[in-house]
């Protein structure tokens, strides 16, 4: 059906098409429709990962939900976790239209959204909702992606990743910093050495004075070299950071036509995969932290790509563009035949740049 539908949508503006599709999740009744359809339930899928069980190991990436409105109906897809935001201290209109892009001859989108959401304080109304949603139907892990003010500067930033952290623990099973998008100006710095351990000492202090300790993830860039994923890896361990999701949208234009390569913006993928697999794979030979791969997912293989390379969690978003909202269910079955046939495992180790 989605295959049927999808040139309709594609004929609306992306940012259209997308705020459609969350006002159709939320319709009444959307979720039961969505579970008899597309949940999978199976406790062989189930797996451990920061100290909490999830249902199964495929997630929705950041972004798609920015404002957390649309939980019930994401969660009948059947994820095993929703990751919400990216959401700021204030409320911001993000970089001025259009700043998002299909390239649909290489199952990518390129996108500059810049944070836009409606605040910190937006997304605790609409937790009250989860809080009723995960005690009655579903067994859901929510994480709620971080991310600086854009107008906040470098040396002030982790003022607002504290005041966040503070806020937002109440309602999330992990939260996760985002460090790399490249929609922010000057934010992909606050990933390397000279900024990194300074802010992750000051968040991860405030998580662990809290009364309640959530899980703490950082999301890292695709585009670092070798030497600053090293860097990243050495600062996260240093301060007891609890995972890392690899990773977030490049600056890379590999894989796309000429037409689209002077777009504004990261771009994820196909072009992304081969990448953010490669940087699961050099992260998971250095450090016992769970990772969550993100990157191209758009099929069944391309999860299973990541998590044999060292993912323990999967997630998706521009694959829902391209392969609709039953690649969850697709993704799940396709675990529990090849759960049965073997193992995951680590793929040998090799180098990012191979």
């Amino acid at each position: 059906m989605y295959h049927a539908l999808r040139p309709l949508l594609f004929r609306l503006d992306p940012e259209r098409a997308h705020a459609l599709t969350l006002a159709a999740l939320r319709l009444p009744f959307a979720d039961v429709v969505l579970r008899a359809l597309f949940e999978v339930n199976d406790p062989r899928l189930e797996v451990e990962a920061f100290g909490l069980r999830f249902r199964n190991r495929v997630g929705l990436a950041a972004g798609y939900d920015k404002n957390g409105v649309a939980v019930s109906g994401l969660a009948a897809l059947g994820f095993g976790h929703i990751e919400v935001g990216t959401v700021t201290l204030l409320p911001q209109a993000g970089n001025p239209k259009p700043r998002v892009h299909r390239v649909p001859e290489a199952q990518a989108l390129v996108n500059a959204m810049g944070f836009p959401n409606n605040g910190v304080e937006a997304l605790m109304v609409e937790s009250r909702k989860w809080k009723v949603l995960l005690s009655t139907r579903y067994f859901l892990r929510i994480g709620v992606n971080i991310g600086k003010g854009r107008d906040t500067p470098l040396e002030r930033a982790a003022e607002d990743y504290c005041a966040l952290l503070e806020r937002v623990h109440e309602c999330a099973d992990y939260v996760a910093l985002n460090l790399s998008s490249p929609n922010t100006p000057g934010l992909r710095q606050l990933q390397l050495r000279a900024f990194l351990e300074d802010l992750l000492r000051a968040v991860t202090a405030v998580r662990d004075r809290l009364p309640r300790r959530t899980p703490l993830l950082v999301k890292l860039a695709p585009d670092l070299t070798e030497a600053e994923l090293d860097d990243a890896l050495a600062a996260a361990t240093a301060c007891g950071v609890d995972g890392l999701i690899a990773t977030n949208t490049t600056l890379s234009r590999d894989g796309l036509p000429a037409r689209a390569r002077s777009l504004s913006g990261g771009l994820s993928g196909e072009p992304l995969r081969a990448r953010s697999t490669a940087v699961v794979r050099y992260l998971a030979r250095r450090t016992d932290l769970p990772i969550i791969g993100v990157g191209g997912i758009l099929c069944p293989d391309d999860a299973l790509e990541k998590l044999d390379a060292g993912a323990t969690l999967v997630q998706l978003y521009t694959g829902l563009v391209y392969s609709g909202p039953g690649l969850v269910h697709d993704i799940n079955l396709h675990l529990l035949k090849t759960r049965s046939a073997r193992p995951l495992t680590q793929l040998p180790n090799c180098s990012i740049t191979q």
